[in-house]
């Protein structure tokens, strides 16, 4: 994965109304996190980076920031985003998160599932495909991130799953993701799923409680007689 050059302006304004004005300008705030060296304030242009998102929708970006001041360059890192936090109501972007990272030193990102082809039990059977992980954690150096994990699924049956295992990664790049994880299942057809549902839990036809004939020569219990209470007329 190729990195994207992105120029960002060092922010010397903190606190509620700068942080207004800074997003009245169309820029974003951002803070770049390092491992060791101070974070750094900076805000970025919202067009610019919003339209680079969107190229690159549901993948893991890798930039590089060159951190400036006006027109002079004071430095430049390779990040990638941490965090992106939204504004509850509108959803507009207000704050980026950077981390600092190294090109030569293995991170761990998550990478989108893809799947190619149609499911036979789709297709001829009726079925459903079933999406159980949409992305997948893998670990490789920042330059190896595959943009996406396409997984074929057009031999698939009803029944039928694609565990991680089953599946070959780019060289260079592994998983820590349990092996036995599905990533895709075909499942039946709704209606045949109800009527599974139905049978498996239809209520059994309750028990009819008889009378105990006795046995013969068995005294047969007699039930005591109620006494009556004689009232005396005064």
């Amino acid at each position: 994965m190729e990195e994207i050059r992105l120029d960002v302006q060092v922010r010397d304004r903190v606190g509620t109304r700068k942080i207004k004005r800074i997003r009245r300008e169309n820029f974003v705030p951002a803070i770049i996190y390092g491992e060791s060296a101070q974070p750094i304030n900076v805000k970025v242009d919202h067009s610019v980076y919003e339209r680079i998102m969107r190229q690159h929708h549901g993948q893991s970006v890798i930039f590089r920031l060159n951190v400036m001041e006006g027109d002079k360059k004071l430095s430049d890192y390779s990040v990638i985003v941490k965090e992106e936090q939204h504004d509850p109501v509108s959803e507009a972007l207000i704050h980026i998160d950077f981390n600092w990272i190294s090109l030569t030193k293995e991170i761990e990102v998550k990478v989108p599932i893809e799947t190619k082809g149609e499911p036979i039990g789709v297709k001829r059977d009726g079925g459903s495909l079933e999406h159980i992980l949409w992305e997948l954690p893998v670990i490789c150096l920042p330059t190896k991130i595959p943009q996406k994990i396409v997984v074929e699924v057009t031999h698939l049956e009803i029944g039928d799953a694609i565990h991680v295992k089953d599946i070959t990664l780019p060289e260079g790049v592994r998983t820590k993701q349990d092996p036995g994880s599905i990533l895709v299942s075909v499942i039946p057809p709704m209606k045949e799923e109800a009527m599974m549902s139905s049978a498996e839990g239809a209520p059994t036809e309750p028990e009819v409680l008889k009378e105990k004939k006795p046995v013969e020569g068995e005294a047969k219990e007699e039930k005591p007689e109620a006494k009556k209470v004689e009232t005396k007329k005064e």
